[in-house]
Formats: structure tokens, sequence, C-alpha cells
């Protein structure tokens, strides 16, 4: 993404204009957009027009449109954005409060405007889109006999490239033949598949996965074609074919890929392979149940006002999900316990819901955090700690305990 035009005042209102690069950047886009926003962007209207006759004739007009958005449609898999909204200004072609949908598209810049200005985690999403020294695509293979899901694992999210599903026939007595037919020929159509989507040459790694053998027959059958094809590419990459178990061919596997030492060794410095580690460290944490990891948005609010989540270790793990939120007052609820740990010194991680990381984070509220100091009893309601500070007597009254 390429920051064409910043324009924000100090109260945080004003505009900026990005042009999208690459698919990644549409990503970034659906992060940043919510509704409410002002939208300035180019797009395609049909108009028509009636005659003097009353005949009518209807033609493609390309204006430049700002809306009032009230809607964000993303589709990962083709890296596009559908955004609606009312149209806010008026122009020779459309009147104000018309609806339109506009398409952002690649290399071609767009303007927005935030209603109740840019917040801190907003302005972080922009800085993080126009980043020069982004981390390169992982390509992945996840695999069982007969399935495979070819994926890649961006900086920021992991996108399903396509599914591969082959009928393998059972290992018979006296029939072997046929299962190591049904198998090479399964191995024939996953790298064709996987060439047409990753550039294999690459000196990056690319992870193939399965439970079994699936993975390292997969590894052996693209270096035997290599080999056949004198593809000295290919054959110079092999180091970067990194064989890995998984329990299953099934896209979730790759959590556990994530995690196997093979893999953080190659991907140690990734963000996807940081944000992994924490999720990992608040989950061993939550297991010894000693006070220093909550998840759950009373809980980790509680622990943020006392300063838990502060210099010394204290980190806050949010999924970007929750600043999508429709609701102004939700979004700056978040946006200030973000800002409120990163004033006490600690870390603060906006984990992706399109990685293994966010999603895991999802499945306990979208907020957990890794405290400095144990805590006990932040999941109590205030109601029951006040009923425990009164002394009940025996004809049913309740007071106020007297030290």
């Amino acid at each position: 993404m390429r920051l064409i035009k910043q324009n924000i005042e100090r109260d945080g209102s004003g505009t900026i204009t990005l042009f999208p690069e690459e698919p990644e950047d549409m990503w970034h886009a659906y992060n940043l957009i919510a509704p409410t926003d002002l939208l300035r962007a180019s797009a395609i209207r049909k108009v028509t027009t009636e005659g003097v006759t009353g005949s009518t004739t209807s033609k493609r007009v390309h204006v430049t449109l700002l809306i009032r958005v009230t809607s964000i449609d993303f589709d990962p898999q083709a890296g596009q954005l559908h955004v609606g909204g009312k149209v806010a200004e008026e122009n020779k072609w459309v009147g104000v409060g018309a609806h339109h949908t506009l398409d952002l598209e690649l290399n071609r810049n767009f303007t927005l405007e935030k209603k109740e200005g840019w917040d801190s985690v907003a302005l972080d999403v922009v800085r993080e889109a126009i980043k020069q020294d982004k981390e390169g695509t992982v390509p992945a293979v996840v695999m069982q006999e007969g399935l495979a899901n070819i994926c890649l694992i961006t900086e920021h999210q992991t996108i399903l490239k396509q599914r591969i599903e082959t009928g393998i026939p059972k290992k018979r007595s006296g029939r072997a033949g046929d299962h190591d037919k049904g198998m090479t020929k399964f191995f024939e159509v996953t790298l064709e598949t996987l060439k047409r989507h990753v550039d294999i040459t690459l000196p990056r790694p690319l992870l193939l996965a399965s439970p079994g053998f699936t993975a390292a027959g997969f590894q052996k059958y693209i270096m035997d074609e290599a080999t056949r094809l004198g593809d000295k590419a290919v054959l110079a990459n092999k180091g970067n074919l990194i064989v890995v178990h998984s329990s299953s061919g099934h896209l979730h596997s790759l959590n556990e890929v994530l995690k196997s030492p093979e893999v953080l060794t190659k991907l140690k410095d990734t963000k996807y392979s940081k944000e992994t580690r924490f999720m990992d460290d608040f989950m061993t944490l939550l297991r010894k149940d000693d006070g220093r990891a909550w998840y759950g948005p009373t809980e980790v609010e509680k622990a943020v006002e006392k300063g838990a989540v502060g210099r010394g270790g204290g980190v806050l793990l949010i999924s970007n999900a929750l600043f999508r939120s429709q609701e102004i007052g939700t979004r700056k609820r978040w946006v200030t316990l973000v800002d409120k740990v990163k004033e006490d010194g600690g870390e603060a991680r906006i984990l992706s819901s399109d990685h293994e990381s966010g999603t895991r984070l999802e499945g306990l509220g979208g907020i957990a955090a890794i405290l400095t100091f144990p805590l006990e009893d932040l999941d109590e309601d205030e109601d029951e700690e006040q009923d425990e500070e009164k002394e009940v007597f025996p004809n049913g009254t309740k007071q106020e305990s007297i030290i």
C-alpha cells in the first residue's frame, strides 16, 4: 500500500489517501474502513436519461463518488472489497442519499475520512499497511491421502487458494498397484495446482504437512519430477521443502503445523509466528491457573485498570474483529484499552481473526491478557463482592461488616 496524501489534524479529523498495489492491501483496507466512514473512490455508474420524446437511454459513466459507509464485504480468496453506502456529495450523475457500492481495486486511489476522527488503532493499521519491509508469504500444503489444502500464510491472514479431493483405492491384497497409481495421480494433480498458485522455485519455506507419510511422499514426487524435467531451480530449493507432521489434512491442522519446532525455526521472526507463541504462552499460564492469565472483556479490563498488564511482561491479546463493531462506543472501548496498556509499558497485540492464533483467541471471547503479577477473582460480579462484604444476621437482614 502506498500513502498518497495524509491530512490529519491534531484532533484526529482529516483524510488519508491510499493506493493499493497488491492483494494483501485489500485486507488492510477491509480492516481500516468502518461503517459511518466517508469513502471517496472512482466508480462506474449506470445512468438513464430521458429524451424530449419520452424515450430513455442508458449508459455507463465513470464518476468519483463520496459515500457514507454502511456495509463492507471482503472476499479474501479473490482479494475483492465491496463497500456499500449512501452518496454523501451530489454530482452531475448521482443525488445525495442514493445507494451505491464502491468496488475498491488495485492501482486506484481511495480517500478515507473517519466520522469520529482517526484513533490510534486506525493509524496503526495505516502504518502497518504502508510498511515497505513486509515479511514474505509462506505457502503450505496440508494434506492426507486424497485430500490437499493449498494455502498462503501471509503476515496477516491465511488464505485457502484451492482444495483438492481425489478418490484413492484402498490397499488390498494383490491390488496394491491400484493404490499406488491413485497416489501418483493425486500427487500429480496437487503439484500442478500448487504451481498455478505458488512459485516453488523461490528460496522460501514451503510447508508440506500430513499425518503418516503422505507429505514425505509428495516431497519425493516433487523432487523426482524436477529431476525428470531437469528443473534445476526446484532441485536447488529442496532444503526449503519442510515436511511436518499434522493430525489431519484439513486446514485447521495448520495450527499445530505452525507450532512445530521445524517450522518455528524457519519462521521464528515472522509476525504470525510471534503471535502463535503469545497464544501458546497464554494457554500455558492458563493451565497453571496461577492468576496470571485472564480472558474475557470484563476480566481483562479489570486487570488493565489494576495496572497488571503493563511494564515487565504484560501482554494484551485482542482480536481485530472487535474493532469492526458498528457501534462507535464499542470501538472506543477497545481503543482506550489498547492505549492504556501501551501507556503502562505493556505490549498490545491485535491478532488477525484470519490467522489460527486469532481464531483461537476468538474462542476465548476475542480478548485475553498475560499479567505481570497474579490477580484472583477477576471473574466475580461486583454484586457478589458487595454481598461478601456484608454480614448476615439471624433475622435475615444484611449489615455492613464493622471491623
